[in-house]
């Protein structure tokens, strides 16, 4: 390990050196991903060197208490610094595993998050809506921004379905754990016998693919324009500028009507797709592998049951880790982190598993 740190800081080094040349800092596109790179490397470098100066301390006091002759009260205030500079070393050696960890490519990316309402009819709509109310909290409070690409609204207020971007540091890195089917339990506003009814609604996450990454062939495009309409009303036009993409080898369908302007909602559409198509790719590569992805914290599988939100119990059940909270209403208001702190450390540990038996 202390091999590739000193590689690492050496790579750390080189890329600072190169982030003071004019050169480099005249085209844009080649700094932005040094920086990027410099900025991510950082916590690394500076667990690193705090690891360094602590087994240095640690070597310091081993080597007095290994020369002996020190008088007793000297010699026990420099065993209780080898003793709390040995509990330092192991604390950063693990954090620096941690830092260490094979680092997903798509964590500084924008997310795509489409809800879509399951079984329960109206009422799973109702849950899609508060589902959606809950990210669009939880990126408030991180300071990401929230773009509606497309919705399906019904007359009382729930969503078939919606698709939204989140853009912001860290949106995909946190947010990827929610791929999976969301349950809710409670007693719906129309049950006159108090009857606990159970709903569900499907959350997909995808990292928003560049355009770099996957090139769409407009021949294989077929773009169609229609007035955009909504439940009650709402959002319509009197234009077509609503926009349905249809990518004609895998007949996969976005719409997006949210935007006034069609090119706008073309230009969302198309990113949308580009999105589901890359992650398709990328789920097909990794076809071979399913079963042990399956396994794993956060790999998004939609077959299965995530979290269950009941009501009468007010209580939240991430299902992967076996993580019970009573408090629905902070959840349901966007207080996501300690959730997802849980799955970030459990994917982390299970990594490290892995990481240590090879």
């Amino acid at each position: 390990m202390l091999e590739k740190l000193a590689e690492v800081r050496r790579h750390y080094e080189e890329i600072g050196n190169q982030l003071t040349d004019p050169a480099v800092i005249g085209e844009n596109s080649r700094y932005r991903a040094l920086m990027r790179e410099y900025k991510r490397l950082t916590p690394l470098i500076e667990k690193y060197e705090e690891y360094a100066g602590a087994t240095t301390a640690l070597e310091e006091a081993r080597g007095l208490l290994d020369e002996g002759g020190l008088d007793p009260e000297f010699k026990e205030m420099v065993q209780q610094e080898y003793t709390e500079k040995k509990a330092l070393c192991a604390e950063l050696e693990q954090q620096l595993k941690l830092l260490m960890l094979p680092r997903d490519e798509n964590d500084d990316k924008n997310v795509i998050v489409e809800i879509r309402s399951g079984t329960g009819g109206e009422e799973a709509a109702l849950f899609a809506h508060s589902l959606y109310r809950m990210y669009v909290m939880y990126a408030q409070s991180k300071n990401w921004e929230i773009e509606v690409n497309g919705v399906s609204e019904t007359e009382l207020g729930g969503i078939k379905e919606i698709s939204f971007t989140v853009s912001g540091e860290g949106a995909y890195s946190r947010l990827k754990f929610e791929g999976g089917t969301h349950r809710v339990q409670r007693i719906p506003e129309t049950e006159t016998q108090g009857r606990i009814h159970t709903s569900a609604a499907t959350v997909a996450v995808m990292p928003e693919a560049e355009e770099v990454e996957f090139e769409l062939d407009p021949k294989d495009l077929r773009i169609d324009t229609f007035r955009s309409s909504g439940a009650g009303g709402q959002h319509i036009n009197k234009t077509s500028s609503a926009i349905r993409v249809t990518h004609l080898p895998t007949g996969m369908v976005v719409e997006c009507q949210d935007e006034r302007s069609q090119y706008k909602n073309k230009d969302k559409a198309l990113r949308v797709l580009r999105s589901r198509l890359l992650q398709q790719q990328r789920e097909a590569q990794h076809a071979q592998i399913s079963a042990d992805r399956k396994s794993q914290v956060g790999t998004g599988d939609r077959s299965g049951r995530i979290r269950t939100y009941n009501f009468p119990q007010s209580r939240v059940t991430d299902h992967r880790i076996g993580l019970t909270l009573y408090k629905l209403d902070a959840v349901l208001d966007g207080g996501l982190d300690e959730l997802v702190d849980a799955l970030i450390t459990a994917d982390q540990a299970q990594k490290l598993q892995s990481s240590d038996s090879q």
